[in-house]
């Protein structure tokens, strides 16, 4: 059969009343995250994460609003720069995505917010831990980890109750995410016998902190907090032993990595803890079997984020489906009052967009790797 018989057969098809077969509606999901620069390991995974939710939502052969749905994945690297970030996300919008994954940073996703508030379009974020963040009265903005409060509440508790610290030297990078968690901390630590002997800051690109080290080692403290990435936090855990302060370290989920271990190299041991605002892997719903089909997919270990990522992908979707439409104006309100079982846990949202029950997870460094030693909600 030739074409020109083809199209034409086709025509009196349509003319004869036949249905003209539908075409997919094609659903956008856009992720935003640092995918280069000192911390892109972290954005990879939550690019990752999101990439295994949308391919297994194009294997359920959903169907919303009476059509078949195709889900694509639209990732941008904001190179956790918050300028950077309005760029990105202005672009997303531009691109009409239906929902956000993103930002993973306090300081890229707060400046980002009101831009896809304006727009209309949900974000979740995996990562973000500033209280600001979903405080800012947009109704777009939600969250699937604890927040700063929730998270340096529990650093400060454990530090003082289970590490009996007495002389506490506490450290930031000066970011929305490093700046919020130390102050977290400092104010877990009023009223009790502890004190604070130093308060010092660097920034997102130092290495270099012997100046700062220097100015509080003086002060004899046995346990230093630091508020900051891995990137920063391994040459500062490298440079405190250097100096032969033997204080404990504890630090955020920023530093709460594989990658800490790789760079910190042979300094790492169980004098130093990090805090996760989430559940360790054999504690969440569907870990284990995440975490092995991650593994298999991608090839590397999950370092963070990645289950966070996946449930706020599947957050989007699933409010998409219950408002039988992907229009973010109209699934907006069902993702508000969504109640999920996520490979988390269950996903569900407070007023604010904060996920609730929200768990913290302390680690220690043991034998080559984090090892969780306490759980707090």
């Amino acid at each position: 059969m030739n074409r020109k018989i083809t199209q034409t057969a086709l025509g009196v098809l349509l003319l004869a009343g036949m249905p003209a077969v539908s075409a997919d509606t094609l659903v956008r999901i856009g992720q935003a995250s640092p995918l280069t620069g000192p911390i892109s390991r972290a954005g990879k995974d939550i690019d990752n994460g999101a990439r295994l939710a949308i391919e297994d939502l194009n294997k359920m052969g959903w169907r919303i609003g009476g059509q078949p749905v195709r889900w694509e994945l639209v990732s941008e690297d904001d190179v956790a720069d918050p300028r950077t970030a309005t760029i990105v996300a202005q672009k997303l919008v531009d691109m009409k995505v239906n929902g956000v994954v993103g930002h993973e940073t306090s300081g890229a996703s707060i400046p980002a917010s009101r831009i896809y508030s304006d727009a209309g379009i949900p974000q979740i974020s995996p990562s973000a831990t500033n209280p600001k963040y979903t405080r800012q009265g947009f109704k777009t903005t939600f969250r699937l980890v604890a927040n700063d409060e929730q998270q340096g509440g529990a650093m400060g508790r454990f530090s003082f109750q289970t590490l009996k610290g007495k002389r506490f030297a506490l450290i930031d990078d000066r970011s929305a995410y490093g700046q919020g968690l130390v102050a977290e901390v400092e104010k877990s630590l009023q009223g009790s016998p502890a004190s604070v002997v130093a308060r010092e800051y660097g920034t997102e690109k130092t290495t270099d902190w012997m100046a700062v080290l220097t100015a509080i080692r003086s002060k004899n403290p046995d346990v230093i907090v630091y508020g900051g990435m891995d990137a920063t936090a391994a040459p500062l855990l490298q440079q405190m032993r250097r100096l032969g302060m033997k204080a404990n370290l504890v630090l955020g989920d920023g530093a709460c990595s594989s990658d800490m271990i790789e760079l910190s190299g042979n300094v790492l041991d169980s004098r130093v803890y990090c805090t996760e605002a989430g559940l360790p892997a054999d504690k969440m719903s569907k870990g284990a079997d995440f975490y092995k089909r991650f593994k298999a997919r991608f090839g590397v270990e999950v370092n963070i984020y990645a289950p966070y990522a996946y449930d706020a992908v599947m957050a989007l979707a699933h409010a998409m489906k219950a408002a039988d439409s992907t229009e973010p104006a109209r699934y907006l309100p069902f993702l508000a009052k969504l109640k999920m079982s996520g490979v988390i846990g269950p996903v569900e949202f407070d007023p604010n967009g904060d996920i609730k029950h929200a768990a913290v997870t302390v680690k220690q460094y043991q034998s080559g790797q984090w090892k969780p030693v306490s759980v707090v909600r």
